[in-house]
């Protein structure tokens, strides 16, 4: 039976009934895969028909090899290769590492950004606002390179891969913690709270990635539910949604967002739809709204940066044509287009636990707005300080956009604060990483 199942991208159809056998034995770097990547090119890859015309699959020594000749560029800087077991984890916030992210400031210090609740990071305490002063006793500037980014050298992602890092606290004192790598369980909600603006109550999210909740039927994440039942039972008057560290990932938990902030009054209006190439043209579906919750709200301002990627960006087009949207901080990434994984299409990638996840289809909102490529601008461009925790009045881009829902503005004083960092974080990952980014 054919299941839908929806991630960034609108959906992953994944289906698979074929008989296994217990004396295969996996060659993930095989011509035969190879073989296998390039027919599902060919049948599912939205932009197939921009294939090579003729391509010879044993020209290439890896997978990614090939991979990398077949994908449209510029355009497609988003088609990867993982494990069917690295991808279903990481949809579900199933981590390994330390638990962590970071960002430079305006003077380039490198601050923590977010830390997840039981990662080892986590539970050793560590908190946004830490200044990152060395890693594994070397300063963060000997970790620059010539072309101005930073490779810091934290190894893989396996459990037990230790580093040690000093940090400046936010009182002055320094501290030095070694910090070993493990599996945990990653949180999407970082920060909420209700700020009393001058008698109006104004609702704060901090969302850090769309993941769902194992288990759940259908596909949703029950921290959302919960994030959105304390807004409701708040009475908030206002919302700011702050996805600057958000890469991505699951579809159906923007669609269920979307249906708690979208107006009671525009249930059953059209959310988005999606396109996929000329030999899928009948699986292309329409998806609309079904209100959820009581939340009425006639605008959102949503803080954004470069980081903010994919399913954010989705969550952004499919309401800007029902509500006043505001952006306070830098562009978004742009991410038009979206994937699903096509193991489940062929033998030869599941029996090799290859999973290929291309780019797939692209998808439209109300208005048919689809190409984003160059990502959303910000109406007000306003540097990040990562130096400051959540809900930290002297955070810039929260000042922003409380400015902007008390005067409809921001000041040029927030507005001089704007620099564009030459590296962030995004840029250290590629692939199913790249859309949960975390150290």
């Amino acid at each position: 039976m054919n299941r839908l199942k929806l991630i960034f991208g609108v959906f992953i159809l994944s289906i698979w009934s074929c008989d296994s056998k217990d004396d295969i034995i996996p060659d993930p770097q095989s011509d035969k895969v190879r073989g296998a990547i390039l027919e599902s090119m060919e049948e599912w890859y939205y932009w197939n028909e921009e294939l090579p015309a003729a391509i010879n699959t044993a020209d290439y020594t890896t997978n990614e090899e090939l991979l990398d000749a077949l994908i449209v560029k510029p355009l497609d800087r988003f088609s990867y290769l993982t494990t069917q077991e690295a991808f279903n984890n990481a949809f579900v916030g199933k981590n390994a590492g330390h638990g962590f992210g970071f960002a430079f400031d305006a003077n380039e210090k490198l601050f923590l950004t977010f830390v997840f609740e039981d990662s080892p990071a986590g539970l050793d305490g560590w908190q946004r606002g830490w200044e990152i002063i060395e890693i594994n006793d070397k300063t963060i500037s000997e970790y620059k390179n010539a072309s101005g980014g930073y490779d810091f050298q934290l190894g893989p992602s396996d459990p037990g891969v230790t580093n040690s890092f000093t940090f400046r606290l936010p009182d002055g004192t320094t501290t030095t913690r070694t910090n070993i790598k493990a599996e945990y369980q990653s949180n999407s909600v970082l920060h909420q709270e209700v700020i009393d603006l001058n008698g109006k109550k104004v609702g704060y999210w901090v969302y850090q990635s769309f993941k769902a909740t194992a288990g759940q039927s259908p596909t949703k994440s029950l921290e959302v539910d919960e994030s959105m039942k304390f807004f409701e039972e708040a009475g908030i008057d206002e919302l700011i949604i702050d996805l600057r560290y958000n890469g991505g990932g699951s579809v159906a938990v923007a669609e269920q967002i979307n249906n708690y902030l979208i107006q009671a009054s525009n249930t059953d209006k059209l959310m988005y739809t999606n396109q996929l190439n000329s030999l899928k043209k009948e699986l292309e579906k329409i998806v609309n709204f079904k209100k959820q919750g009581g939340l009425n709200l006639s605008k959102i301002l949503f803080i954004t940066s470069r980081g903010s990627a994919s399913a954010s960006e989705l969550v952004i087009n499919s309401l800007n044509p029902y509500l006043d949207i505001t952006l306070v901080g830098d562009n978004t990434y742009g991410k038009p287009v979206g994937s699903f994984p096509l193991s489940g299409y062929n033998k030869i990638l599941k029996q090799n636990n290859v999973e290929l996840v291309p780019i797939t289809f692209a998808t439209a909102n109300a208005e048919g707005y689809t190409e984003y490529f160059d990502g959303f601008p910000a109406d007000f461009a306003v540097g990040d300080t990562p130096q400051f925790n959540w809900g930290d009045p002297n955070d810039l881009r929260l000042a922003a956009a409380l400015a902007v829902i008390e005067n409809g503005s921001v000041s040029g004083r927030l507005l001089n604060t704007f620099y564009r960092p030459t590296w962030e974080m995004i840029d250290q990952f590629n692939g199913l990483e790249q859309e949960f980014p975390a150290y």
